[in-house]
């Protein structure tokens, strides 16, 4: 690895982004952080040995600009940054709702953009990443993109103008699942199992039923219908989900997350 990348935001995306990038052969001395704190910036240089500077020594410095901070703190960050981006350099927005447009119009014309939407299993190296090229931005730019990225899980590219859906899908997705294991394991104690063992049989559950999707290659209605027994345990627990409206108010759920990525994308937070 010859580039010098910067990671200008060191939250938690930011960090297990640095430590993917290290575990899959980045030096440390290529990798740049940004911290607003000397604590956090001493605490990272400590633990991966990388030098800590400022958001404007990094944009002189780095080849490959990772914006890893929140989408409020983007306006900021990008006047901080406009001074000292040359054209020549690969910026990669990690901040969700942001278009590259926005970037783009802010930095100096010609400068490749990048717009990713990793979700939070990035910190086990099982993120989905989500990658979108702005105007300038070429296939060796979503390459690097990807190898960035890839240290810390999988990564799609798709179309910007799919970002909103994939935000809602995938950016958000994981909050769906930890909200349906509270419930399952409320649901659990209620028919009489322990917090405890309610937890481990319905996380591992989840685990299991995850892997098969992913290794099997199976439509998930045949994995399904695989567990459902005629007049069973499985499809009385399906109708109920059914007569409920489980389905439909998956769907709306995901739609609202749509359109709120859409107002973050419109300036409307």
């Amino acid at each position: 690895m010859t580039q010098t990348v910067a990671v200008l935001g060191t939250g938690k995306i930011g960090e297990a982004l640095l430590s993917g990038m290290i575990r899959a052969g980045w030096r440390p001395a290529d990798l740049l952080v940004t911290a607003r704190r000397s604590e956090r910036a001493q605490e990272l240089h400590t633990r991966y040995g990388v030098e800590s500077v400022s958001n404007p020594e990094a944009a002189k410095a780095a080849d490959i600009l990772i914006l890893a901070v929140k989408p409020q703190d983007m306006g900021k960050l990008l006047d901080e940054l406009a001074p000292h981006v040359t054209a020549d350099r690969l910026v990669i927005s990690a901040a969700a709702g942001i278009t590259t447009t926005f970037i783009e119009e802010r930095l100096t014309q010609g400068t490749p953009v990048v717009r990713v939407m990793p979700n939070t299993p990035v910190l086990v190296d099982e993120g989905m990443s989500v990658i979108s090229a702005g105007s300038h931005a070429t296939g060796a730019h979503l390459t690097t993109t990807e190898e960035i990225f890839g240290g810390v899980g999988k990564t799609l590219r798709v179309p910007e103008s799919q970002q909103d859906a994939a935000t809602a899908l995938s950016g958000s997705g994981p909050a769906y699942f930890y909200f349906l294991v509270e419930a399952m394991t409320d649901a659990g104690i209620l028919l009489g199992l322990p917090r405890a063992q309610a937890h481990d049989l319905i996380v591992q559950a989840a685990i299991g039923a995850a892997v098969m999707l992913r290794d099997s290659g199976e439509h998930p209605v045949k994995l399904r219908e695989a567990v459902t027994s005629p007049a069973g345990t499985t499809i009385s627990a399906i109708r109920e989900l059914e007569n409920h409206g489980v389905r439909a108010a998956l769907i709306a759920a995901l739609e609202a997350a749509r359109d709120r990525s859409r107002e973050l994308a419109s300036g409307n937070g």
